[in-house]
């Protein structure tokens, strides 16, 4: 299992190596930066969680999270702010750049990491549920929570048909369908249904998912799978 990257941000030096050491003792990879401008020079990319302190030199935490949102490599990272400054409006502006979580000095060890552990955690979960939401081969992407299909980045127009037979056959790779199994499944309590109509729709599918189209089979006398 990849090790968890951490990145400390504070112009106290002093207090970044004390929470990289408590911090690589839970099992983490933590490098430290003592000012934004030095760790806007670092890979950012490459980090799972980032803490931040608040009041650094001419870019501030909050300006850094802000820069960090604005790029597509970075913006999903997980902030925790360090603070002296503990009023609600501070917290406020931390929570609208993103914060995950907003920790007031002076606060002991064992409480930022339990920070660290739920934050990492809430985000972990976060991965997976968008995991669960996306179906894929290759390139050949099904997002289920937006009704949304693409083929090398480009978006394919399904129908609502479609798409659900695309994605009954893509959740169940190599299982055979007949075509009653996908009128009970897709058409459901709709009538007159002919068993033609799946041939049709499996058509149309075909062709408009292109080179993927080959995937979709037919079994004579039996129905259809995906194949890898």
């Amino acid at each position: 299992m990849a090790t968890t990257r951490i990145l400390v941000v504070d112009d106290e030096e002093d207090l970044c190596e004390i929470l990289k050491f408590n911090l690589e003792t839970e099992g983490y990879e933590v490098d430290t930066a003592f000012s934004a401008e030095e760790a806007l020079k670092m890979d950012l990319s490459v980090y799972q969680l980032l803490l931040l302190d608040v009041m650094m030199g001419e870019i501030s935490g909050f300006k850094m999270a802000s820069i960090l949102g604005k790029n597509e490599s970075t913006s999903h990272i997980p902030i925790i702010f360090l603070t002296a400054k503990d009023t609600e409006n501070d917290m406020l502006t931390g929570f609208n750049l993103g914060a995950d979580d907003y920790i007031s000095k002076p606060f002991s060890i064992r409480q930022v990491i339990a920070r660290v552990k739920a934050v990492l955690r809430r985000t972990a979960d976060k991965d997976s549920e968008k995991e669960n939401e996306l179906l894929t081969y290759h390139t050949l992407v099904m997002d289920t929570k937006r009704i949304k299909a693409t083929v090398d980045g480009k978006e394919v127009a399904l129908t609502k048909k479609e798409f659900e037979i695309l994605r009954l056959l893509l959740e169940n790779k190599g299982n055979v369908f007949s075509r009653e199994e996908i009128l009970s499944r897709i058409w459901k309590d709709e009538v007159y249904v002919l068993d033609r109509t799946i041939d049709v729709n499996i058509t149309r599918l075909r062709k408009k998912i292109g080179e993927y189209g080959k995937n979709i089979v037919t079994r004579l006398g039996f129905g259809y799978c995906f194949e890898n």
